[in-house]
């Protein structure tokens, strides 16, 4: 049977505390500029519905990434972040905004990670609230494209198959959330007639052991599809487009 001190030398393990939300993961992978599209689709996968864009440039150690996804209706969703990445992914602060079908806000949220601010705004006119507040924001809080960048280096990060990580998430009021990702056992896709083999990976929200269960009934999932390689290739995404619920997919 393990023993009080057994189990607490395990839980302040160098591996194990790897794993807390809000430790800075660690980068396996050297980045640096990048750009490129890619195309949205329903759900079914058959109806072509936006695009999406991202860049991202690198300044001595500093990075800057971009990535919009633009809807045929007109709306869109835009995800900004700034980190550090010297050995170690240390956010410093971004700005997501999501825009309705006239290309007006309706969720602004800018994340100060070094100053530990929140600032937002949501709803429209006499609905609109806004916070300005400090909060609990490490450096290993991740958001927009900054999650690719933990899917990339899961391997070097997890423990037991599973990683999490803090998340600043609109709802469209700005929550702190702890998000788990997941790695499924090796499966294949069919792209253009070439068969890939590719691990699944789910995102999802983790409070508590024995809340989880029930809490990951009623949210979509969010799934990752990564080729392997050096570095992991991102294959297909499919999930919720944000806090409204609609599901989309993108390869």
């Amino acid at each position: 049977m393990l023993n009080l001190a057994a189990a607490t030398a395990i839980a302040l393990s160098p591996q194990r505390a790897l794993a807390l939300p809000g430790t800075p993961i660690r980068l396996v992978y050297e980045e640096g500029d990048v750009a490129g599209f890619g195309t949205i689709y329903a759900p079914d996968g058959g109806t072509e519905i936006g695009f999406v864009e991202y860049r991202q440039t690198r300044d001595g150690d500093r990075l800057s990434c971009v990535r919009v996804a633009h809807f045929r209706d007109g709306s869109s969703d835009e995800d900004r972040a700034e980190a550090r990445v010297a050995g170690r992914l240390e956010a410093l602060g971004g700005r997501s905004i999501i825009r309705d079908t006239r290309g007006r806000p309706v969720v602004d949220l800018t994340i100060d990670v070094l100053g530990g601010r929140i600032h937002a705004s949501w709803g429209d006119g006499r609905d609109q609230r806004t916070v300005d507040e400090r909060a609990d924001l490490s450096a290993g809080t991740y958001w927009g494209p900054l999650i690719f960048l933990v899917l990339k280096n899961f391997d070097a990060n997890a423990v037991h198959g599973h990683l999490v990580f803090r998340t600043v998430a609109p709802t469209p009021r700005p929550r702190l959330l702890d998000l788990e990702l997941v790695r499924a056992p090796s499966t294949a896709l069919d792209r253009l007639g070439a068969r890939l083999d590719v691990v699944p990976f789910t995102l999802r929200p983790t409070i508590h052991w024995a809340i989880d269960p029930l809490l990951h009934a009623f949210l979509p999932e969010s799934r990752f599809f990564v080729q392997r390689g050096s570095p992991p290739a991102l294959v297909l995404f499919a999930g919720p487009r944000n806090y409204a619920g609609q599901m989309i997919r993108i390869e």
